[in-house]
């Protein structure tokens, strides 16, 4: 009988965290599982304790077999977003262990991931499909094949504090032209991320939609817009400084306005692995405290 197999994918944390990974590799090996394990963030490990030393090595996505049950990210949400170019297109499900602060992604507490992982191996979960961003540009390429965000992708300005203009043009139709420190394109997924904080409204995973979020507009009556996930946006940007930055979730790259951008649809999704008590909503009350109200406490 073949054994069960999982990736894990991680980076450096705090050593505080060390007593759940060995708790962890405790439970992985009672419980038989064959172990893929991410060659730099097992170099990272065996400086924390005595790693086994029985994991097979994988460097990136073309070393993980087809048959890997989910793919297991140790850390916070910056670790999952990382986590989604290990996958890529290959269908491999999402677990995220948070061993960071807010777990928005990594749902999975430190404390209860026996129990989770319990959950997981007996198939009591479900797999929710999220979209993704690509980014492309007119004159180069950018983020080689990472150009995708699970989050979003955003356009900033450059080495100055003045304002630049971004161009955007809607399915072939001028959209308008944001003055302000920048534009932020959302993904449902990262509408809880910095859209949320630039006053863009949550969107649930699943709507079919994007979101674009204006940063510090010069025009207070410009406000973000949802637009259909089907649709196709170009941006042209005009800076004094003749360059920008794109920053795509967690990578970021200095262009010249020369560049113009695509941003569309992914032509893959990821899946993040969901247990039963993983709701959308009950995160939003626990981890955003959305609706709270000190007057019922």
């Amino acid at each position: 009988m073949q054994k069960n197999s999982i990736a894990i994918y991680g980076r450096a944390f705090n050593s505080s965290v060390v007593p759940y990974v060995e708790q962890l590799f405790a439970y992985l090996k009672e419980k038989d599982i064959l172990i893929y394990i991410h060659a730099d963030f097992y170099e990272f490990l065996r400086q924390q304790f005595a790693c086994p030393e029985t994991f097979l090595l994988y460097h990136n996505h073309k070393d993980l077999p087809g048959d890997i049950m989910f793919l297991l990210s140790l850390g916070g949400d910056g670790t999952m977003l990382s986590a989604v170019s290990q996958v890529r297109d290959s269908g491999i499900p999402i677990a995220g262990i948070n061993f960071g602060r807010l777990g928005f992604l990594a749902s999975i507490s430190k404390s209860k991931m026996i129990q989770a992982l319990d959950d997981i191996f007996a198939g009591n979960y479900t797999l929710q499909a999220r979209d993704l961003l690509e980014v492309s540009g007119s004159n180069k390429t950018i983020f080689g094949t990472e150009n995708f965000a699970l989050n979003d992708i955003t356009v900033f300005r450059h080495d100055t504090s003045s304002m630049i203009t971004i161009n955007a043009v809607l399915n072939g139709e001028l959209l308008n032209s944001y003055w302000a420190d920048g534009v932020i394109i959302a993904t449902p997924t990262g509408s809880t991320a910095y859209s949320l904080s630039c006053g863009g409204p949550i969107i649930m995973p699943g709507s079919g939609n994007f979101v674009i979020t204006p940063i510090s507009p010069h025009n207070l009556n410009v406000r973000p817009i949802i637009i259909s996930a089907d649709s196709e946006l170009e941006l042209e940007i005009e800076s004094r400084t003749e360059k920008y930055i794109l920053s795509c979730d967690s990578k970021s790259e200095t262009l010249d306005i020369s560049t113009k951008l695509r941003v569309r649809r992914a032509p893959f999704r990821i899946h993040l692995i969901r247990l039963a008590s993983d709701s959308f909503f009950s995160t939003l009350r626990e981890k955003l405290l959305w609706g709270l109200d000190v007057r019922n406490y």
